[in-house]
């Protein structure tokens, strides 16, 4: 009988377990329990050299001293701990007065099915959300990995606006807790894993985001009010597959990551980084799912409304300053009408710069400035700030695969949405969203070379250190995506009859 082996760090020290291959998998982690000094009720993880959660099974592979696993206790199996007697007292004192109220009522109250519901989610979120694996209860599902977690089939479902004020709710109750420093940490780089977050908790990360570069102070805005305006904010992005409030977040996150790893704090004033922050998170207020081409071509209202002239991007902007001309959500109310006028228009040019449209202007603009540019000079800086919104804005690849290529999915859901909804009215259809012509290599392919390269190269020649933490990635890529596309050909010309 072959003999497994395998070495792995605990507690500090190396350990060494051998077992045979007709071992089963209780027998491997009493094994390892052991090792650790663990008993029945702690719960066992096990990580691979590259930090990789792995299986404690049979399975497991054999390997040297040089890589060995790092086996933790992460956690307590919480149904294996006996309760207090006060705790059970509790348990059974809530238990009664259910009964008595369900006995009075005839039915279950709504404020206790509410309860059972947050209570099932949170059950789901500790289960499926990686950032919380530390205690011991994450359920790796594939299926479950990057989506948002399904309703129970048995909850009846909310309307908009009660999700809307039940996340409110979250957002509000959660905004007063410390987030951790190493969050905080995380929070600046562009490895942030949006995909992990609830809507929520994304809005207490935008206020850490407003909090930890001084703008409340600077521009003395009230929590209550910038609390108000992330939430108005986030009421008017639809619910649409890519040009959704996730993507604001990711493209928030990412322009507040460049601006620490950049340090811009101290090359550019608290107005410039006000106007870049808020620009971001109101760059695609209420789209439609539908790009410029299709308003211009079906003549929509908002084609007829700004006369084909970057249709979509003004009625950001307009959104944006419909929301903050609500006393309650104005996070510039209190400033000087000169200071007003300054951020709006600012935030109006930062906007409209994200037309593609216009993208090679800018971009060309940038590199006649690059070699000679000069934070003191406004017409340097507003073109930088175009810049920082643009890359921000289509900066999805600059993340880890895991997190970029599901983004990927989800914006060619929303092109094919839009060919499809051309091909049915008649409208000349957008050639880089025909589901009949674009695969999902190729739609990248191009893109990365000849639009996100190109940007990324020449900001990064102005900030060097952005070198590894956005162009490389951006290169690793194009190189995925070319070797993807190289063998799907391969396979097309092997099926070929």
């Amino acid at each position: 009988m072959t003999t497994k082996i395998i070495h792995f760090m605990v507690n500090g020290r190396l350990e060494r377990a051998e077992f045979g291959a007709d071992c089963s998998a209780a027998d491997v982690k009493d094994l390892f329990r052991a090792a650790a000094e663990a008993g029945p009720q702690h719960i066992l993880k096990i990580y691979n050299t590259s930090g990789s959660v792995v299986n404690v099974c049979p399975q497991l592979e054999a390997n040297s001293e040089d890589s060995c696993y790092q086996l933790e206790v992460v956690a307590t199996d919480l149904q294996s701990v006996v309760m207090s007697a006060e705790l059970d007292n509790m348990e059974n004192r809530l238990l009664h007065m259910e009964s008595k109220v369900m006995e009075e009522m005839r039915k279950t109250p709504d404020f206790i099915c509410e309860l059972k519901q947050q209570v099932e989610c949170f059950k789901r979120k500790l289960e499926t959300v990686e950032h919380l694996s530390w205690m011991g209860l994450f359920k790796d599902h594939n299926e479950q990995q990057l989506c948002k977690f399904s309703p129970d089939p048995r909850t009846p479902e909310l309307s908009v606006q009660e999700q809307r004020q039940q996340v409110r709710r979250k957002f509000l109750s959660m905004s007063s807790l410390q987030v951790t420093e190493e969050v905080r940490e995380h929070l600046k780089t562009p490895m942030f894993d949006n995909w992990q977050w609830e809507e929520a908790e994304m809005l207490v990360l935008l206020q850490v985001m407003y909090t930890d570069l001084d703008l409340l102070t600077a521009f003395h805005i009230e929590l209550e009010v910038l609390q108000n305006f992330l939430f108005e904010v986030y009421c008017h992005y639809n619910s649409i597959p890519f040009h959704n409030f996730q993507h604001c977040f990711c493209v928030t996150q990412m322009m507040y990551g460049l601006i620490w790893l950049t340090d811009l704090r101290s090359k550019l004033g608290r107005t410039d980084l006000l106007i870049m922050l808020t620009s971001a998170l109101c760059h695609d207020l209420d789209h439609p799912g539908y790009n410029n081409v299709y308003q211009i071509n079906a003549q929509t209202d908002l084609a007829l409304r700004y006369n084909d002239i970057s249709p979509l991007e003004n009625h950001h902007c307009a959104v944006a300053f419909g929301i903050l001309s609500k006393p309650e959500c104005s996070i510039l109310r209190n400033l000087s009408s000169e200071q007003y006028r300054h951020i709006r228009g600012g935030m109006i040019k930062c906007i409209l710069a994200t037309d593609m449209a216009r993208h090679n202007e800018i971009l060309n603009k940038f590199k006649v400035m690059q070699p000679g540019f000069n934070f003191s000079d406004q017409d340097h800086k507003e073109v930088l700030m175009k810049i920082m919104v643009k890359v921000s804005d289509i900066s999805n690849e600059a993340r880890p695969m895991a997190v970029a290529e599901p983004w990927l999915d989800c914006l060619l859901q929303e092109f094919f949405n839009q060919s499809d909804t051309e091909k049915l009215k008649g409208l000349p259809v957008t050639p880089f969203m025909d589901r009949d012509k674009v695969s999902k290599p190729s739609s990248q392919t191009n893109f990365i070379r000849f639009v996100l390269l190109p940007l990324f190269t020449e900001l990064t020649k102005l900030f060097p250190c952005l070198e590894k933490h956005i162009l490389e990635p951006v290169r690793r890529a194009l190189e995925y995506y070319s070797d993807m596309e190289r063998a799907s050909k391969e396979e097309q010309e092997t099926t070929k009859p």
